[in-house]
């Protein structure tokens, strides 16, 4: 088998995994109490992580240089770097929101990849100088880890938003704070509420807890990654074009990444907002991510402009 089949073949394969773990994260979600349904998805998270691997493997080998020159590759790193992520939160949180929301994100990255794109986006061409660098490992694979990462700490923003909005609104916005004053209040009216009313109570605020502090401690991951990502990046670009900042497109959006995640957490360690607030700009977030990583190149314009669209 040579290496291009080989590598169309674990993509496929990926699809078709994520396609299955998508059902089987879902089910997981509806039916708790199957402890199953938990590990057969694990399981094929760690296939579907190999496969992406080796299908990167194989193009960094046929290709020579790291797969990370286009945007077909980089789809696929994301998509490696979404289940890899997955895996080490998981084993981490033992969490199953994490594979229900993530999932969805990585199949749209794949089937993005590997059936919207036409073929001549798919195959490598030669890099231009300023990517024959080490720099391009370095740089680039960061970025996309940190992106990744970022990716499901707003995804959780978002989901804690929503069940906030839709089923919790009646609670109060600070939520750590009056956590204790409202399950005494409701303690001390026991004689006209019942217990599992109580216990009802406590146990949506303690969801919503649980997610907000999830989200915040993977943003506080990937902001790291971030950092160490857009400072390597800099130091890249006074290497090729004699200049740490241009204030390119790509540039100037990795910095708005960078702030918009930086006032997250300094809220958060500040504790100046808590609740709904920091999860609205954990959201925005999301948006800017994805305006970084592909809205400014579909502009076709700034140094970073090759290998896309053009």
């Amino acid at each position: 088998m040579n290496l291009i089949l080989m590598e169309n073949t674990c993509i496929n394969i990926s699809f078709a995994l994520l396609l299955i773990n998508l059902v089987i994260y879902w089910l997981n979600i509806t039916f708790k109490k199957i402890q199953t349904l938990y590990k057969l998805g694990t399981i094929l998270n760690i296939i579907l992580n190999l496969s992406l691997s080796i299908s990167l493997i194989s193009r960094w080998i046929y290709n020579g240089y790291f797969p990370l020159s286009n945007l077909y590759e980089s789809l696929i790193f994301l998509a490696w770097g979404l289940t890899f992520i997955q895996l080490i939160l998981e084993q981490k949180n033992n969490s199953k929101l994490i594979g229900a929301i993530s999932t969805p994100i990585g199949l749209f990255t794949v089937g993005f990849a590997s059936l919207a794109l036409p073929l001549d986006m798919k195959e490598a061409s030669p890099l231009v100088p300023a990517l024959r660098s080490n720099w391009l490992m370095m740089h680039v694979s960061i970025m996309m880890i940190s992106y990744s990462t970022l990716i499901l700490g707003s995804l959780l923003s978002i989901l804690f938003l929503i069940l906030y909005k839709i089923r919790y609104k009646n609670l109060n916005n600070n939520i750590y704070n009056n956590k204790i004053k409202n399950i005494q209040n409701l303690y001390s009216k026991k004689s006209t509420i019942s217990s599992n009313y109580i216990i009802q109570k406590f146990t949506r605020i303690s969801l919503l807890e649980s997610i907000d502090n999830l989200s915040y401690r993977i943003i506080g991951l990937g902001f790291p990654l971030l950092t160490i990502g857009i400072i390597a990046g800099a130091v890249w670009a006074n290497e090729a074009w004699g200049s740490y900042w241009s204030w390119d497109p790509k540039e100037t959006w990795a910095l708005i990444t960078w702030l918009v995640f930086a006032a997250y957490l300094h809220s958060r360690i500040n504790q100046s907002w808590e609740g709904e607030k920091p999860a609205i700009l954990a959201s925005i977030g999301f948006i800017v991510v994805w305006i970084c990583y592909l809205g400014v190149n579909f502009l076709g314009q700034g140094l970073h402009s090759y290998g896309w669209f053009l």
